[in-house]
This record gives C-alpha cells, sequence and structure tokens, in this order.
C-alpha cells in the first residue's frame, strides 16, 4: 500500500510554473488593474517588442539610422525631444496671445515674461533627456523584427536589441558631464550599456552579486564598448545590500534595477522561473530584499544625488510600496529626508511609443499592450536631500 502511494505521488504531475505565475498575476492584477488587465495578460502571452539601442562607438554608428529608417523605424527618444519642443513654442505662442488680450502696457510685458518663463521651465517643456541616447522602434501594430547586431571593422556590435522600456529608467536618472555613476543591480548590462551610452559617465560603478551575470556583463562591455571607455568602469560583485559600506554617499546618481518577479518571463518561460515551487520562500522575499537594495543605493547616493527604483513587474507590493517603505526607513533609521521626483511629463513625452498606467501612487509604469507590447518598466525617482 505505501509503495502504491510513493509510486503515486512520484508519477503526480507537476504544474507548470508559468501556468502558477498566470493564476497569480489573474487573482493580483485583475485587483490593480481592473478592466485593463485582460488587454495587459494578453500583451505578456504575446511576442515581445524591441527596440534597437545604437552603439555610437561603433564605425557603422553614422550609417546604421538610415538603415533603420528605410525600415520605417524611428528614434523614439528624439521624436519626444522634438515633441517637446513644438509643444514649448505653441504653449508660448498660445499664452503670450492670451496676454496680448488680457493686458496692456507694462503689465503685458509682465506678464508675457512670466508665461514664457512657465513655459521654459514647465517639467514637460523642457525635460531633460539625453539627445546621444539614440533608440529605434517600430510605430505602434508594426511587429516587425530587427535583424541580429552586425560587428564593425574594430569588432564593435552596431546596436544591442532590448526592450526599449528599459531605457525609461536611464532617462529618468538624467545623468550630467562628469557624473560618478552607480548601476547597483548591472546585469545582464542593457542599462549599463545605455549609461555608458550618454557619454557623461566620469565614472561607472557596474555592479551584481551574481558572478554568472556579472560575465555575461563583460560580454556586453567588450562587445560594444572600445577600451578606453571600458577602463572608466569598474565591474564588482558585491551584495549590493552592503554597498554602503564599500562606497557609502559618494555617488551623483544610483540606478536601482532590482530583482523581480520578472512577469514576462514568469509567463512564459519554465526555465529559471521564480514561480517554480522549490523557489516560493524566494519570491516571497523579494519585496524585502528590493527594500534593502533600494535603501542601499539612497545610503550610496551623495545628499542632492538621485536615485532611480526600477522592476520589470506590475505588483505594487514590488513598486510602489517599496519606494514607499523606503521613504519611512531613510527618515526613521537614518535620518534621511528623500523627495519623491515627478515623472508624469514621461508619459506625454512617449505616449506615442509606450501604453502608460496612468493610476500609480508613485512612479511611473509602462503596460504591456499588443500594439505597443513593451514593459512591464516601473520606474521611481527620488532625490537624496
Amino acid at each position: 500500500r505505501h509503495r502504491h502511494k510513493e509510486k503515486w505521488a512520484a508519477t503526480a504531475p507537476r504544474i507548470p510554473s508559468t501556468r502558477l505565475a498566470l493564476h497569480h498575476f489573474d487573482t493580483s492584477y485583475s485587483l490593480c488593474l481592473g478592466p485593463l488587465w485582460p488587454s495587459v495578460r494578453a500583451g505578456l502571452l504575446c511576442e515581445q517588442k524591441y527596440g534597437a539601442l545604437l552603439n555610437n562607438f561603433a564605425a557603422a554608428a553614422d550609417h546604421v539610422p538610415q538603415e533603420l529608417e528605410l525600415l520605417n523605424a524611428t528614434d523614439f527618444i528624439s521624436e519626444a525631444s522634438q515633441n517637446a519642443q513644438q509643444w514649448q513654442r505653441g504653449a508660448a505662442a498660445e499664452e503670450a496671445a492670451r496676454g496680448c488680450q488680457e493686458g496692456s502696457g507694462e503689465g503685458r510685458t509682465v506678464m508675457q515674461a512670466e508665461v514664457m518663463t512657465q513655459a521654459e521651465t514647465s517639467p514637460l517643456l523642457s525635460a531633460s533627456i539625453s539627445s546621444k541616447i539614440k533608440c529605434y522602434t517600430f510605430p505602434r501594430g508594426d511587429i516587425m523584427r530587427f535583424r541580429p547586431a552586425r560587428p564593425d571593422a574594430l569588432g564593435l556590435l552596431d546596436y544591442y536589441l532590448m526592450d526599449a522600456a528599459s531605457l525609461l529608467p536611464v532617462l529618468a536618472l538624467n545623468v550630467q558631464p562628469d557624473d560618478f555613476v552607480l548601476d547597483l543591480c548591472a546585469a545582464p548590462g542593457g542599462k549599463t550599456l545605455a549609461l555608458l551610452q550618454t557619454g557623461f559617465c566620469g565614472h561607472l560603478a557596474a555592479n551584481d552579486v551574481s558572478v554568472s551575470r556579472t560575465k555575461r556583463l563583460y560580454q556586453i562591455l567588450h562587445s560594444y564598448v572600445p577600451r578606453e571607455v571600458r577602463d572608466t568602469v569598474s565591474v564588482t560583485s558585491y551584495d549590493g545590500r552592503d554597498w554602503d559600506q564599500v562606497k557609502g554617499g559618494t555617488f551623483h546618481k544610483v540606478l536601482v534595477d532590482v530583482p523581480c518577479t520578472t512577469d514576462r518571463h514568469s509567463a512564459m518561460e519554465e526555465d529559471n522561473n521564480i514561480f517554480h515551487k522549490r523557489r516560493t520562500k524566494e519570491r516571497q522575499m523579494l519585496p524585502m530584499l528590493q527594500l534593502q537594495l533600494l535603501m542601499a543605493g539612497i545610503l550610496a547616493v551623495k545628499p542632492g544625488g538621485e536615485v532611480v527604483y526600477s522592476t520589470c513587474s506590475l505588483s505594487p507590493l514590488q513598486n510602489e510600496c517599496v519606494v514607499e517603505r523606503a521613504l519611512d526607513v531613510a527618515e526613521a533609521q537614518f535620518d534621511i529626508s528623500v523627495h519623491v521626483e515627478d515623472l508624469s511629463h514621461f508619459r506625454t513625452l512617449f505616449q506615442d511609443t509606450f501604453s502608460f498606467f496612468s493610476d500609480c501612487r508613485l512612479g511611473e509604469l509602462v503596460l504591456p499592450h499588443l500594439t505597443a507590447n513593451f514593459g512591464p518598466m516601473y520606474f521611481c525617482k527620488l532625490r537624496r536631500m
């Protein structure tokens, strides 16, 4: 009898991790996303859309844009910048005309000056986005694929294929010339490469606790970045939670792209799926790990410096809740005041490329959508006061 039971247990069908993930998502995301969830779910289960991050270090950087534009791909970042400039000019002209109608004489001149200042300083219209980062995407509804990257004469590949939404945390970080930058959870290396494309990093520390993933990071750097630029990057494999004990308060900008449930991967791939029954405890501990990493990022940045926290999950428990808890811990345990920066202008700037969730309490969230199947990508910008 016991042998029979043992055999029955051994041959019982295992529930696929992807099915466990979808069941979890259906239960939790239908509550936080409401009527949007069926559409987002369909996007998660369909082929992901990619962007081509142009490699400014490759010799091919000059002719690749023309090649991609012939395929009807556009650089979504420069397109957003051009739209912002048009909005700025239009808003200034409209407000100035209104001022002419409503005011007169000296009062009118003062009003026009104020209006112009408002148009120039509006977060939407003067949004700082790096013009050196170029990423080509196909239009909404176009599911064409990019060709594989090709090497130039020196062996540097011409572009890096990635989820274009993954660039938004890098753009939000807004690296300035000679900034010391920390990428706390850097592997496999897409965001690290994007940070280098700005040309502004005085020094870049790229860290990841996983030695095997750090090898992938080295491969990316060697495939895309010339030696003289690689020399400005230090690659380490510390536990990111302990970073403040290594180099606390030394960076101008910190990117904290934390491990998460990687919702798209979890819904589609059995391999290395965090919803596998053996990884239940690890998954349950994710918000605590994410909080510890974000706190390490806050402690690593100088007063006045900025931190961007990001995940590729739709989960509020891994997104807004982690940020809210970090604000409380920073104040209560370290007497550090942290201000959440407004990134709502990203929604308007990049509305032609991505589908954004409009109801985030903190930060911004890109939702997968069949016509623009990027994401999920959550990002929130913090300033250490």
